[in-house]
Order: structure tokens, then sequence, then C-alpha cells
């Protein structure tokens, strides 16, 4: 099948060898401006989805799909809330919880931790951690028996191992003759867990549920109850539908609530960065634009000759407009391609860089994991190719029309 005639003159002066070998470079840098544009764009948004992704996996592993409490800090009747909750379609484990802090020691070291009690059993279903121990088992924790779970790292901090005993001291104290005295009480380190989350391994530590009533001097009442969903993408909406059916003093969060503040961040700066990128490919589409006005007083001469023949002005314009279309669909596909696997294969290029400097390129204690990790959407890689060929088409518009207005006479002047 024959092409018309504008397609086949437009793929010839792309093709051709120029007078002008400068027009030739700059074209060709055009191109690659928008190849580099659309993989950088490409590539920041697939390790922005996998940051996301991963750490939301993590935060979840030790955090609930939703929680409810009430806004006075303790629930007394979750004997009879538990089951309640359970009946909702969408929840498929629940458990009761104890949140506080304390202090914890071990010799001469101190450590702040957030202590949350537990039913082994029942917590094993709402949570992951019992998956992460590298020491002990989680269901080693029992009632009066005042064992403690800790993060990797705050047993490093303290300096303890399996079976030591560490000293934990409540915030509240005992009122005596002689001033108030802190609360503490002896535990016996039973498991230690990875979660492979600064934040969690280096804060954490969980007891038993009656042992933290005790402790904590809350009775038989709890914090509340965490909950389990099939979905958790579900958990806004079960939320606000728990929050109608509960009584007015019921507090009911879910997971974004919980990392509102940093899940937020992570969208703004994701939408920046699109923004900015986007700038970036627009800059480099744009340079076809002096590329494709040198080539149209380059073909002065050739564009009178076909307008003497009878080519319409719709026609240059079109030759012109398939030259530009075509050198944008080669960088935006020269981009997608080496986008993608630049995506797929960024654990290499941060090792090289890594090996190179000699020093870790995310700190974990900074950024909560230690590497690169990335999720190459295809939404996002449709929409960046869409956008890039957008704006490469936009670029050959005023070209074509100077082109499309040049008189014959006055380009076979001096011819």
């Amino acid at each position: 099948m024959q092409l018309p005639f504008e397609a086949m003159i437009g793929l010839r002066y792309l093709r051709a060898k120029r007078r002008n070998g400068f027009i030739s470079f700059i074209s060709l840098i055009s191109v690659l401006g928008i190849g580099l544009g659309v993989a950088a764009l490409i590539i920041v948004l697939s390790v922005m989805n996998g940051f996301q992704k991963e750490i939301r996996g993590r935060i979840l592993g030790a955090a609930a799909h939703i929680e409810v409490g009430d806004y006075q800090g303790r629930v007394a009747n979750w004997q009879t809330l538990r089951p309640y909750l359970l009946k909702e379609p969408r929840v498929v484990a629940a458990a009761p919880f104890v949140s506080a802090q304390g202090l914890l020691s071990f010799g001469g070291s101190v450590r702040g931790a957030m202590v949350r009690g537990v039913d082994a059993g029942l917590e094993s279903h709402v949570v992951e951690i019992g998956q992460h121990m590298i020491g002990g088992r989680m269901d080693a924790l029992k009632p009066g028996g005042f064992g403690i779970l800790l993060g990797d790292q705050l047993a490093q901090q303290l300096g303890v191992g399996m079976g030591d005993k560490v000293t934990l001291i409540t915030p509240e104290g005992n009122v005596t003759p002689a001033g108030m005295i802190p609360r503490l009480k002896q535990f016996t380190v039973v498991g230690i867990f990875r979660m492979n989350m600064y934040e969690l391994d280096s804060s954490f530590a969980m007891i038993d549920l009656h042992d933290a009533q005790v402790l904590f001097r809350l009775g038989n009442d709890v914090s509340g109850v965490r909950l389990k969903l099939d979905d958790v993408l579900a958990a806004p909406e079960v939320k606000a539908q728990l929050q109608r059916k509960l009584n007015q003093n019921a507090m009911v969060s879910d997971w974004t609530d919980m990392n509102s503040n940093y899940f937020r961040a992570v969208q703004i700066e994701k939408r920046m960065m699109t923004i900015i990128l986007t700038l970036i490919v627009a800059v480099a589409a744009f340079n076809l634009v002096s590329t494709l006005v040198m080539v149209v007083t380059d073909k002065q001469a050739d564009i009178a000759i076909l307008r003497t023949l009878g080519a319409s002005p719709g026609s240059i314009m079109s030759i012109f407009m398939i030259q530009g279309a075509v050198a944008g669909v080669l960088g935006t596909l020269f981009g997608v391609v080496f986008g993608v696997l630049g995506a797929w294969n960024i654990d290499l290029l941060v090792g090289a860089i890594e090996h190179i400097t000699g020093s870790k390129l995310l700190s974990p204690q900074v950024y909560m994991i230690d590497y690169l990790p990335t999720d190459v959407q295809w939404p996002d890689v449709s929409m960046i190719t869409i956008v890039s060929l957008a704006l490469a088409l936009c670029a050959t518009l005023y070209p074509s029309w100077r082109a499309a207005r040049t008189q014959p006479a006055e380009a076979l002047r001096y011819e």
C-alpha cells in the first residue's frame, strides 16, 4: 500500500543527509532529549511507586487495617465489642490491645519504647510480626509470664539477647511518703523480631495483654480492638460504616489515618516530581521547534517547487508535521524502552554508585529502607507516552504552519 506523498516526503527529509550537518545534530539532540526525559520520568515514578508499596507493606505488617477505640483512651466492653465487629462482612480477624509508652532498661542502657500488650493467639491473625521473628516465637507471650518481644535494633541498643531480663518503667508512678516512685517490672526477652523498618525495629516492644493490663492498671479494660480486612484498600469505607454504627464516643481510625502524614508527603512528592520531569520532557520536545524551523529554512526551494507543482498549504504543513512527529515517536519509544529497563534494573545502578562512592546511598535510619524498590505501573507508562507524543506534536505546529505560508516566488527569487 503506497503512502501519501506528504508522508513519503516527510520521511525522506528525516532520512536524507542534509547539506547543513548542524541541523542533523540538533535533530538528534532533540530525539535524545525527549528519550532521556521520558526515561527519567518513568524511572522516578517507578521508584516512588515501589517505595510507597514497600513501606505500606511494612507498615501493615505491624499495624492493623482498622483500630476501634474510645476517646477516653480505654474500652471496657471489648469482650462484647469484638464479636460484634467480627460480624462485619469485610472483617476477617479482630484482636484487643493495650498501647502505652515506657522506658526499657538493661545494665546502663535506657531506651524509650512503644509498648503494646496483645493476646498472642489473636494478634497473629491481625498482623504479621510472628512471621518476622529471628529469635523465639510470638506465642511465647503467656499471661503472668512477663515475657517481652523486642525489635532487633532495640535489642542491640540495649545489648540484650534471648533470655535476658529487662526492666520496663512506666510513666505512671506510685505515690509514697517519700514522693512519686516510678512503677517498674522485670520482663524476660522471649523473642526478637525484624520488620526491616527502622522505626519499628528500634522502638517497638510487645508484651502479653494480661500483663499489660496489670502493669498499666487497666483492670479488664483495653486500649481498643484491632481489625484485619479482606481488602486493605477498603479500610476507609469500612471505617465510615463502623463510625456510623458505633456510639458517638467510639474512635475509629484506619491505616491511612495512622500514617496520614507519610502517605500525604509521598503523594505530594510524586505529583511535584511528575510536574518537574514533565517540564523537562516539554523542553526537549520543543527543541523540535528550532530543528524544524531550520529545516524549513533549508528547504525553501523544495517547498516552492512543491507549491508550483500544485501542493496545497495543508500538504506542506503535513510534510513537516510528519517529520517532527516521527522524531517525537522515536524519542518517546527510546525513552520508554530505556526507562522500563532502567526501572527494572535500578538495583544494579544503585549498587554501582555505592561501589564507586564507597558509601550507602540510602540510610535506613532516615529512609526506613536501605535499597530502592521499583514498581513499574503501566498506566503511568501509558500516561507518560501520551503526554510526550502530544508535546512533540504541539512542537511541530508552528514550523509547519510557517512552511505552509512560504510564497513560491519569494523562495525562488535567489535560486
